[in-house]
């Protein structure tokens, strides 16, 4: 379609900033748009009847500017946005160094007008996919919670006990240890306990690491017999901390249910998961980052992912390949994580992560490159709606 009038719209929480131009180039709308479907609406509809079509184009797509989003659609204007690293780029060809939401805005608008293949389209997501993408959000927020109060609990272990801090810190993500400092939140609180009480209480949870960590947790406090400034008040602090991480465990817990429970619908996610390295989460966070986007071949979904390996060349001075610093990092860190849990889930994975250990890479780049490596098949698995088949070693032939 070709569009006579190209709105962009700075986005904000309670007020975005609306430019209309023309396909000539002239400003004909210059405002703030108060974040109000009413609003949006009578102004969307005004400068469709007045100019004819109009591309609707926004900085970014989620959170904030859902609503203009949904109205433009509901009266079918098309809409589109522009990436921030882009209009980052494009606003310094613009004079002025100032940063207003009306400039902002003027050059989204005169970026659509003029740079048209800078845009990113916005198709309509399924259902089920904006939920799914609502609830991987706060599980990551979850996830990103338990990890600080796992730090914090750390810390305040390490200052009043060191030694203990050794043996329980790098286990706070065990249920069995959780449960044990939220009934005994101090050093003084386990020995008075005694062996037999912490046993006890860690069997619940782990049977089969109870009498091994409880001799490593009186081996630890009898390395101890000074009692540090502040522990009285760190026992209830420790205690505090332990509880809500036991909370929030739960809360990932049930949102981890939910997850499930919309990945499972979707026809997609058989194939997803039949990946090695590919779990329920990963799974749902592909869904969320892929479905709904055209991508024209596997090197296009890796670099939009940033795992694809950058070229930089200048005469003779520089050479060579370096990772990406863009792309989608949620993405990316799904893609990432699955390919090193695919190491010793899949022997193909495993021998082409060796294979680049071998030739000198470090870790993260051989994981980086066998991410890329698997992006291929992920692609041609989404793609045509098949299934994984993990590659057959070639068979060598043994000389007569």
């Amino acid at each position: 379609m070709d569009h006579q009038l190209y709105l962009g719209i700075d986005l904000g929480k309670t007020e975005h900033h609306a430019t209309g131009i023309t396909a000539a180039g002239t400003v004909v709308h210059d405002k703030p748009l108060p974040q109000s479907e009413p609003k949006i609406r009578a102004l969307l509809e005004g400068l469709q009847a007045t100019h004819g079509p109009v591309l609707v184009v926004v900085d970014q797509p989620k959170t904030i500017g859902a609503l203009v989003i949904a109205v433009a659609r509901d009266l079918g204007i098309d809409v589109a946005y522009l990436p921030g690293l882009t209009m980052r780029r494009v606003a310094d060809l613009h004079p002025g160094q100032a940063k207003t939401d009306a400039r902002d805005a003027f050059i989204i608008a005169n970026t659509a007008r003029t740079l048209p293949h800078t845009l990113r389209g916005i198709t309509v997501s399924e259902e089920s996919i904006a939920e799914l993408s609502m609830l991987c959000d706060f599980d990551d927020d979850l996830a990103a919670q338990i990890t600080q109060v796992r730090n914090r609990l750390r810390g305040f272990l390490t200052q009043i006990h060191p030694a203990l801090e050794r043996v329980l810190g790098p286990r706070l993500d065990h249920r069995a240890v959780i449960t044990l400092l939220t009934r005994y939140p101090s050093p003084g609180r386990l020995r008075t306990a005694g062996r037999g009480h912490v046993r006890s209480v860690l069997k619940k949870h782990a049977p089969r690491l109870a009498e091994k960590l409880t001799e490593e947790i009186f081996t630890a406090l009898a390395e101890q017999s000074v009692i540090v400034t502040g522990t009285s008040a760190a026992e209830k602090i420790i205690g505090r901390l332990a509880e809500q991480l036991v909370q929030l465990g739960a809360q990932r817990t049930e949102i981890e249910t939910e997850i499930l429970t919309v990945v499972d619908a979707h026809p997609l996610t058989q194939v997803l998961t039949s990946m090695p390295g590919v779990g329920v989460r990963t799974a749902a966070r592909i869904l969320t980052e892929v479905v709904g986007k055209d991508f024209k071949d596997a090197a296009h979904l890796a670099s939009y992912a940033g795992i694809a390996p950058v070229t930089r060349r200048s005469g003779s001075s520089i050479r060579g390949e370096s990772p990406s610093r863009r792309g989608n990092k949620v993405l990316k860190r799904a893609l990432f994580l699955s390919a090193f849990a695919s190491i010793n889930a899949s022997p193909a994975s495993r021998a082409y992560y060796d294979r680049k250990r071998a030739q000198g890479k470090r870790h993260n780049q051989a994981v980086i490159a066998l991410a890329r490596r698997r992006t291929d098949v992920l692609y041609a698995m989404l793609r045509d709606g098949t299934f994984y088949s993990e590659p057959t070693p070639p068979v060598v032939a043994l000389a007569a």
